[in-house]
């Protein structure tokens, strides 16, 4: 069996690569790992991270209920409160979508008994995790049956979502009297 150039250029090749690796056998290294986030001034632990949980972190079983208006220690990225008080306030309607982290609520379309030519539906937003007026948002939709039989769109007073706002309101503060007697 002849030996190829290709041959000896391939164990050339191998040759050189054990070489190089057997000549890194004498480099000194030393097993040192940063004890601290560069620029920080922590010890070995850095004690102050943001997380996109918070400051207390993921607490799902935490009971403590708190003062401040926030409804207790609660992973709900929104007010309590106002979360179950939205829910109780449009329980006669079906939920289409409910994003307890997001803080919204979506129905589906409703027809009232009274008026089955016509249907509501509502978006309830919760904008903050404090108890206060401003953190709520009610979006109402309404449709018309025509004489053709086909929904068709239909303008909304603005007293309808304010109404159901004052309703959720009222409910929260109620949820939370009660909840702060207990």
């Amino acid at each position: 069996m002849a030996v190829t150039g290709k041959d000896l250029l391939r164990y050339a090749t191998l040759a050189g690569a054990l070489a190089l690796l057997a000549g890194c056998s004498g480099v000194e290294t030393e097993a040192s790992y940063p004890r601290s986030i560069p620029g920080g001034t922590g010890g070995t632990y850095e004690t102050q991270r943001q997380t996109i949980f918070g400051d207390g972190g993921l607490n799902i079983f935490d009971t403590e209920k708190s003062r401040d208006g926030t409804g207790g220690a609660s992973p709900i990225g929104v007010n309590s409160f106002l979360w179950r008080a939205s829910l109780d306030t449009i329980s006669f309607m079906p939920l289409a979508s409910a994003d307890p982290f997001g803080g919204v609520l979506i129905t589906d379309w409703y027809s009232a008994p009274e008026t089955p030519g016509e249907r509501m539906k509502l978006t309830v937003y919760i904008l903050d995790r404090q108890l206060r007026a401003d953190g709520i948002r009610v979006a109402a939709f309404k449709q018309r049956r025509d004489e053709t039989g086909a929904w068709v769109d239909q303008p909304v007073e603005p007293a309808v979502a304010t109404r159901i706002e004052d309703a959720i309101l009222t409910r929260a503060r109620q949820l939370r009297v009660s909840s702060s007697a207990s």
